[in-house]
């Protein structure tokens, strides 16, 4: 399957609680922190509900 590389870009504070339990069930830690993930639906919908404060590019292998 193809991956993806997610980056934190906007900071979590002051969001609600669903969005930081999103950011964390990602595996990200901090701001400007990315992780490659498997591209999947699961993924995407985690990805779908913070999309405003990360950004996510295609990784070619």
């Amino acid at each position: 399957m193809a991956q993806i590389k997610i980056t934190q870009v906007r900071s979590i504070i002051n969001k609600p609680a669903y969005q930081r339990r999103v950011i964390k069930s990602l595996g990200i830690h901090k701001l400007y922190n990315s992780v490659v993930k498997e591209d999947n639906p699961s993924v995407r919908g985690m990805i779908a509900r913070v999309q405003h404060l990360v950004k996510v590019e295609t990784v070619n292998n």
